[in-house]
């Protein structure tokens, strides 16, 4: 069953390689013997076109344009835009 469509909740994730078409987890992985694993294959990252403008560059003209925001926006965003409870 594809990871999107699982109902089970992940306690770990560990990254590993593949060597000699063996799979060799990170040192730190500490697997119950028998325990079922899940495979995800991630495909390998692309240098990033440098001719592409970066975020920033693609909002540097709003930066610092909007002047009533809360002090307190990037903690409490969520009771800004959701009501949810305050963090602070």
């Amino acid at each position: 069953m594809p990871v999107a469509e699982s109902k089970r909740r992940v306690d770990m994730v560990y990254r590993c390689r593949v060597h000699n078409g063996r799979i060799e987890l990170e040192p730190r992985a500490a697997l119950p013997e028998g325990a079922e694993v899940e495979v995800v294959v991630v495909p390998e990252r692309q240098p990033s076109d440098s001719s592409q403008p970066s975020i920033y560059e693609q909002l540097e003209p709003i930066i610092g344009t909007v002047d009533d925001l809360p002090e307190d926006l990037s903690v409490n965003h969520d009771h800004c835009l959701y009501g949810a409870p305050k963090r602070s």
